[in-house]
Order: C-alpha cells, then sequence, then structure tokens
C-alpha cells in the first residue's frame, strides 16, 4: 500500500471514530479535570455550574478559542453535534497534513532532477575513455 493510501485509510478510520464513537463518550470529567476538582463540589446555581470549595479549578481560566465554532466537541455551543464536530476536526487535520505532504514531496521532486543530473555528469566525468 502506498504512503497516501495508507493515509486515505487510516483518514476514514478517524473520522468514522470521531463521527460514531464520539456519541458514546463520557459527558463525566476527564482525569485532569477531576484531580483539578478535588476539593470542590459542583453546585448549581441559576442555570449554570459553579465550584465551591477549595480547588486548583477555581483558578483556571477559558482559554482563547473558547467561544469558537467547535469548542467543547460542539457545534455551535450544540452537544447534539459532537460527531459532526469530530468529523469537521479530523477533516481539517487531514487537509493541513495533506497539504503539509505534498508541499515535501514538490519539494523533494524539484530537486531530484537535478541531483540526477549532476550525479551523471559526475559519472561520465569519472569514467575512462
Amino acid at each position: 500500500m502506498s504512503f497516501t493510501g495508507f493515509l486515505w485509510a487510516f483518514a476514514a478510520a478517524a473520522v468514522l471514530v470521531a463521527g460514531v464513537l464520539s456519541y458514546a463518550a463520557s459527558s463525566q470529567p476527564d482525569g485532569l479535570d477531576a484531580t483539578t476538582q478535588r476539593g470542590c463540589t459542583m453546585v448549581e446555581v441559576n442555570g449554570t455550574e459553579e465550584l465551591h470549595g477549595e480547588c486548583i479549578a477555581q483558578s483556571a481560566e477559558e482559554h482563547r478559542f473558547a467561544g469558537s465554532p467547535l469548542a467543547d466537541y460542539a457545534i455551535g455551543g450544540n452537544s447534539d453535534l459532537a460527531g459532526l464536530a469530530g468529523i469537521v476536526g479530523v477533516a481539517a487535520a487531514f487537509a493541513v497534513l495533506f497539504a503539509v505532504v505534498r508541499t515535501i514531496r514538490i519539494g523533494r521532486s524539484a530537486t531530484r532532477p537535478a541531483a540526477r543530473a549532476g550525479e551523471v555528469a559526475a559519472r561520465s566525468d569519472a569514467e575512462p575513455e
């Protein structure tokens, strides 16, 4: 299988995992969130969750992409679209990967003919008549 064929197969598997298995993911905090929330309790106040107690998570701030369209594994804040958000994320990552690979291949193919011509010239100079 060629490298490009491998990338297409890997992309298909990634899309399948992102689109289907993301709905089976737990809504509970992951290990890092759970660790930073030790010592605190989550309390619902006016429809939002607040931390009460003393824990590292109280000093956490939102990152600069928190308001972006694909933040928090959702599309526009709609967590029912987690699978679609995963597929869009995988597609964006593979688009970047393919662009990088193509750029590298173009760069390599542009230097190969010159290198081969130099090798041929060096060989013809070294051969006795």
